[in-house]
């Protein structure tokens, strides 16, 4: 079970479901995935709703890492996600939000 006051959230991929968390290693991975911008510009992207289908591959991506899976961008392209595009993009807010969040905010 995915633990939101730990920063983790479930989705699932091809039939399994998964547990991600933005881990400071993979917000490092992160950064490095966006080339440009920050993760301040990613975040407002979020909040704004003017993210692209590449912020959120990355954001599972990074945030899958960080939850102890070794799928990566390549196999989410080609993944089955429950919910479709909408719960991908849902997801991906999600962990940002509860990356960033302070303790008392959760």
């Amino acid at each position: 079970m995915a633990n939101p006051w730990a920063g983790e959230v479930a989705l699932e991929i091809d039939g399994r479901r998964h547990v991600m968390k933005l881990t400071l290693g993979a917000l490092a991975e992160l950064e490095a995935a966006l080339e440009a911008g920050s993760l301040v510009d990613l975040v407002q992207r979020f909040e704004g709703g003017g993210f692209s289908s590449r912020d959120v591959i990355a954001v599972l991506a990074a945030g899958l890492r960080g939850g102890g899976s070794d799928l990566d961008a390549e196999a989410l392209r080609r993944a089955e996600i429950a919910g479709g595009p909408m719960a991908a993009a849902r997801a991906a807010a999600q962990l940002l939000a509860r990356a960033f969040m302070l303790p008392d905010e959760r």
